[in-house]
């Protein structure tokens, strides 16, 4: 039985004696001997949480998830329960007058169980404030584990060192005084009984128990008689567990070691060690095939294969996969795609087919789909994929189907390969194997294997070598078109295209085909820096999904996002008829996403450089609505890729995007016309005259949508590199961006002098004073200066100001300035400062000189001069 296993957490601590998985968190709980009770991160091994719980070991723990709780039972007789979030302890009793050494969460109804040394095992109820409700008695030694049944919870199973296995019901409960008698017992073991577990399918009536005797024996409980008796441990057992979803049992001894059993053969696949002493305790994740084992010096959580489901669906999308060893069959062309939107689970119906002789570890249907091969156990079977028929069958870990579904290769062994046509072997088919250490075979127009840092490829007819590639690849997929192939990494992928007539035509020279191929037989289009989860062909387009959850298409020489991915999900098929891509998660729950076949036809021949077929194929999709509105968009992102602009520009529905492409090109007036779609232009209200008599004159300042202000700037900037003053003007307008607006009517002489005045009304009607100063300034509008200065605040440099450049306005900012003075009850200080009015005579030229001279100047019926600099 091939599959992996790896360690996800090791951590040194003192003894385990408890040992459960969160269903839902990444947390491991353990209970230690030394009264600790820690909380680690299954996936980093950071210790998440400590809780110090007793002075004595605490030797059974649980988590109550429903209540964000955990009970522990120690020797202290206690059972203490905590808040994990909170850490508050909501409840601590006796619950025993002697050791606690087991317990169990019922899994719907509010009850735990607890066994004791005392040889009694006892029900308490918390929603009835922990009250003992019921009590089982009849063991004769201390009771060492209890097991709901998964088939039936009102059932649940007791093992103890009297060597017998109890199975009790729950249903009886009615006073602690009354001890109900058991359904029946097992004499299970010829020493102490340490463990017992129930089978978690429904096929089998199936119980696993383990000792002191160092067996560990299946039980049918049904017929009350032992199954198999297995042996290995070489010192006493101390668990024995079926996994959930794999056919495997798993046992630890106080030998140091953990077996993993075949549930169907009962032979040992795999002994593990990790040098922490005795193994004591073994907690099972239901849904991530994580197993977590507690030692005499911590504790270490396993992952034991994969989790992509095991499943395989023929190009007319029918589905067939594996629950356990029942076989099941599902249609995804029935579904009514059009009744679900991307991301949303799809319901598939299925149907019961028949069963697995073993336990499938890959499902490949023939390129006809008439045959179904399922590979496990170092076995591989051929079945009738309609009649699930016993067609061939042979020794083998890894099987690929030719191009054809009457020839097909598998490897016996590493070295080993053989090739049937027409399901009779041909010896010597395959040509060079030499001594390589193969360790997966592909099928496609060429049969390919891959092994430690090398992929090979060989012609199916021939024999021949076509090439070697040295690259440490996990998986080869092979275009629906057999002219592009996939060899994917860890943490990238390979496009290669192969060109059969290159191969032909070198071994047709008589070169000689070394162990290396035919270099000629294989060109790279591209090498991704993308890690592929999985991935499948739709013609030349690769549809793969990636290590960070994202469903991707590459097409060309490049890759495009068809949709994040909440989950990991596992490509399923692609149905053109359905225009979606079909993924399942690993519980099989089946989801879709849109991807128009239309639109990756007119990729592929835009790639090929056959514009009119792609024009036909566009033309086509928009009127049969198989290229919609979001099919148009990544159709002009993928032109404005390959440098077709225009293209892009003339199919882009995307505002934003067509914008861009009108600026790229230089196409202002496009980019006009849809930047003032977008904006919703109104002229705003102008405010209130300040005082009677007074005019103000129009209001330049306009309501714009904000989401196009950015595109009124970018638009003006490039009007102004096209020397487009007019359109500049508008798009700086109607921006708000006052500030270009100034440079640019300062740029254009007297003849934008009016308008730069009305410029510098609007920016100080909308609180922009330094830039309607600098307009003031420059226009030579001192007046405006100093009053700008004086409503904002600024009266002393009003003062100042007026005194260098517009002497008749002083004693306006004088008193302005004595005023504010007086108001920040600063009197003396407004009383040093000279009013010419007041005292014309301190000044040095006298008063009326200074003003004359200010006349003289500055005549009343001239303007400021402003230079044209041209363009």
């Amino acid at each position: 039985m091939l599959f992996e296993v790896n360690r996800k957490l090791f951590s040194r601590s003192d003894r385990v004696k408890g040992v459960d998985f969160h269903p839902t968190e990444p947390w491991v709980l353990t209970g230690l001997y030394n009264g600790q009770v820690h909380i680690y991160h299954v996936d980093t091994g950071a210790l998440l949480k400590t809780f110090e719980v007793a002075d004595v070991p605490v030797r059974c723990i649980k988590f109550i998830t429903r209540k964000n709780w955990f009970v522990a039972g120690s020797d202290d007789f206690q059972l203490r329960i905590f808040n994990y979030n909170t850490h508050e302890k909501v409840a601590s009793f006796e619950a025993h007058p002697d050791y606690i050494r087991c317990l169990a969460v019922h899994p719907t109804l509010s009850l735990v169980l607890t066994g004791s040394d005392d040889m009694t095992i006892k029900a308490w109820d918390w929603e009835k404030g922990w009250k003992n409700v019921q009590m089982y008695q009849g063991h004769t030694h201390y009771i060492m584990n209890i097991a709901f049944n998964p088939k039936d919870t009102n059932t649940f199973a007791s093992a103890c060192l009297d060597r017998t296995v109890k199975i009790w019901s729950i249903s009886t409960i009615s006073s602690p005084n009354t001890s109900p008698q058991a359904n029946f017992t097992l004499d299970a073991h010829e020493k102490g009984v340490n463990y017992v577990d129930f089978y978690p399918g429904n096929d089998k009536p199936y119980l696993v128990t383990c000792g002191d005797d160092r067996t560990v024996k299946v039980w049918d409980y049904l017929s009350k008689s032992c199954v198999q008796t297995m042996e290995g441990h070489t010192n006493n057992v101390s668990f024995a567990v079926f996994h959930p979803s794999l056919p495997v049992i798993i046992s630890g001894s106080e030998d140091g070691t953990v077996k993993i059993w075949n549930a169907n053969t009962y032979r040992i696949e795999n002994t593990l060690s990790y040098a922490l002493e005795r193994a004591w305790c073994v907690a099972l994740h239901r849904t991530a095939n994580e197993v977590a084992v507690g030692y005499d010096d911590g504790v270490v959580v396993i992952k034991l294969g994969k989790d992509e489901p095991t499943f395989s669906v023929d190009s007319s999308g029918k589905m067939i996969f594996t629950k356990s060893s029942a076989v099941l069959s599902a249609n995804l062309a029935v579904i009514d795609s059009a009744s679900f939107s991307d991301g949303q689970r799809v319901p598939l119906s299925s149907k019961e087919i028949g069963s697995s002789e073993v336990f499938p570890q890959a499902i490949l249907h023939s390129p006809n789909g008439r045959w179904v091969t399922v590979v496990g156990d170092g076995e591989w079977i051929t079945y009738t994929a309609l009649a699930w028929r016993n067609k061939a069958f042979g020794n083998g870990f890894s099987f690929a189907w030719g191009p054809d579904s009457n020839t097909y290769a598998f490897l016996e062994s590493k070295a080993n390969l053989k090739l049937f046509k027409n399901f009779k072997e041909k010896p010597g088919a395959v040509k060079g194997l030499g001594s390589w250490g193969m360790d997966a075979l592909y099928g496609g127009p060429l049969l390919g294997a891959r092994g430690n840092g090398f992929v090979i490829f060989w012609d199916w007819e021939t024999g021949d070598i076509v090439r070697r590639v040295d690259v440490d690849a996990k998986n080869i997929c092979w275009s629906t078109t057999n002219s592009l192939v996939a060899i994917i990494a860890d943490d990238s992928f390979y496009i290669l295209r192969f060109d059969r007539d290159a191969f032909e035509e070198k071994l047709a020279e008589g070169v000689e085909n070394s162990d290396e191929g035919v270099e000629e037989a294989f060109e790279v289009i591209a090498d991704v820096s993308e890690p592929v989860k999985t991935a499948k062909w739709i013609g030349d387009c690769l549809i793969y999904t990636t290590a960070s959850n994202r469903l991707m298409y590459f097409v060309g020489n490049e890759s495009y996002s068809i949709s994040p991915l909440d989950t990991p999900l596992y490509l399923l098929s692609y149905l053109p008829a359905h225009n979606r891509v079909y993924l399942t998660d690993k519980d099989l729950n089946v989801y879709s996403y849109q991807l128009s076949l239309a639109v990756v036809e007119y990729q592929i021949a835009v790639i090929k450089g056959e514009m009119e077929e792609a024009e036909n194929i566009f033309n086509e999709g928009v009127e049969k609505g198989l290229i919609g509105r979001e099919g148009r968009g990544r159709l002009a992102r993928f032109l404005e890729g390959r440098d077709l602009k225009e293209l892009a520009l003339k199919i882009a529905t995307d505002s934003d995007h067509k914008f861009e492409l009108a600026l790229q090109l230089d196409d202002l007036e496009t980019a006009l016309d849809i930047v003032r779609a977008e904006s919703e232009v109104k002229p705003s209200t102008p405010p209130e005259p300040e005082a009677e008599g007074v005019s103000k004159p129009a209001a330049m300042s306009t309501e714009i949508n904000p989401e196009s202000i950015t595109k009124w700037k970018s638009l003006g900037d490039r009007a102004l590199a096209a020397w487009r003053f007019d359109l500049a003007k508008e798009c700086f307008e109607n921006a708000g961006d006052l500030g270009a607006l100034m440079l640019l009517l300062m740029s254009m002489g007297g003849q934008g002098e009016d308008e730069l005045l009305k410029l510098g009304e609007r920016a100080e009607r909308e609180g922009q004073n330094n830039l309607a100063w600098s307009i003031w300034w420059t226009t030579g509008e001192r007046e405006r200066c100093v009053e700008l200065l004086i409503k904002t605040g600024r009266v002393s440099e009003a003062a100042l100001f007026a005194r260098t450049y517009c002497p008749s306005l002083v004693p306006k900012t004088v008193i302005a300035w004595q005023s504010e003075l007086k108001t920040k009850g600063r009197p003396k200080i407004a009383e040093t400062i000279a009013n010419p009015d007041v005292n014309p005579g301190i000044f040095e030229e006298g008063w009326e000189a200074i003003i004359e001279k200010e006349r003289e100047e500055t005549p009343q019926t001239e303007s400021p001069v402003l230079v044209d600099v041209g363009p």
